[in-house]
């Protein structure tokens, strides 16, 4: 039997015949799966994203999920590392093409040997799976310094005066600063609405992050933050001054034309913005690194860690000791303010 033609089933009198095109197939698999992501409870922003990876990878690939060797994985992987993508951007291309294969497996492996003549098995093995990107954070970059993120919120208010369009700089400033101080996601960041903000609740008020990120088969995973160092006034002041210039719509920080930005524009926005400072790229750090370095200060300034996990909505406090990383000098900091402590208690009791 010539591939691209279903195989007779034993036993049948009068054989069925059909001729199936591999591209149209498989973007008939890929909506099979998405469909099944929806009935598992897969938030839109998880699925968009997942999905967008999904034929980025396939397309890289170059040829039908059942035709992929180890070789393509490596040749792709290899392609996205000297890319200088991150081992976790690496390990999420890998992991969506593997969900989808095991898909094929399940659902689609017996009608894909008949049609084309291949038994499926998975190319991603022991030898090409990304690691873990906990297996990477002694290489990963330090969250940038407060006095790092100081400077670059200072370039960024400087920025509002000189601009040529006002409203979208002043937009940037909001929003870096909302990243930092929330420790919100990109994701969850750009899917906040005008009515997310609470200034009443608690005593600084609070952002819901409706969308926050659950786990994969959990769905969104909603949470309360609080509007800490001062983001609420930046908050009061944004949906005051500025949010007006640009056209109504619910959306927080939308794009010059009142819709939602997304996260990759966010990323995009971002290195735009420190070239434009001149910094070196050394110093140059992604929205991530901001809710990393969130994480850190709020840490070296002796919040509680169980509180800190919280606020990033993350599962368990393993996950967020991942994102701390204190600076150099942190035990002996740590050290000096427990001295001084001491010092004026016994000051005082004298």
């Amino acid at each position: 039997m010539s591939a691209g033609r279903l195989q007779v089933i034993q036993g049948q009198a009068a054989p069925t015949v059909r001729t199936l095109d591999p591209a149209r197939f498989q973007a008939e698999c890929v909506e099979e799966f998405v469909a099944s992501w929806m009935a598992r409870g897969f938030s839109d922003v998880t699925i968009t994203k997942d999905v967008g990876v999904l034929e980025r990878m396939l397309a890289a690939l170059g040829r039908p999920a059942w035709e992929v060797t180890a070789e393509d994985v490596d040749r792709v992987v290899g392609s996205l590392a000297s890319q200088g993508r991150a081992c976790s951007t690496r390990r999420h291309y890998v992991q969506a093409f593997k969900g989808f294969h095991r898909f094929l497996e399940v659902r689609k492996a017996t009608e894909i040997e008949a049609a084309f003549g291949i038994r499926l098995r998975c190319p991603v093995d022991e030898f090409n799976a990304a690691r873990h990107v906990g297996e990477d954070s002694t290489a990963e970059l330090a969250p940038p310094t407060p006095e790092r993120v100081t400077g670059f919120f200072d370039f960024l208010k400087q920025r509002i005066a000189t601009a040529r369009k006002y409203g979208p700089a002043a937009r940037d400033y909001a929003l870096f600063r909302t990243l930092y101080h929330a420790g919100v996601r990109s994701e969850e960041t750009v899917m906040l609405d005008r009515p997310d903000t609470h200034f009443h609740r608690g005593p600084f008020g609070k952002l819901h992050i409706r969308f926050g990120k659950g786990a994969r088969t959990s769905g969104p995973r909603p949470r309360w933050v609080p509007m800490l160092d001062g983001l609420d006034l930046v908050l009061r002041w944004f949906l005051t001054d500025v949010r007006g210039r640009f056209p109504d719509s619910p959306v927080l920080f939308c794009d010059e034309s009142g819709g939602r930005m997304a996260a990759g524009t966010i990323r995009n926005r971002l290195r735009h913005l420190m070239q434009l400072e001149g910094r070196p790229e050394a110093e140059w750090f992604s929205p991530h690194g901001l809710r990393r370095a969130c994480a850190t200060h709020l840490y070296e300034r002796g919040v509680d860690l169980v509180a800190i996990q919280q606020l990033l909505g993350h599962w368990t406090v393993s996950s967020t000791l991942r994102y701390v990383r204190p600076s150099e000098t942190f035990i002996e900091d740590a050290y000096q303010r427990a001295i001084s402590a001491t010092l004026t208690e016994l000051t005082e009791g004298d």
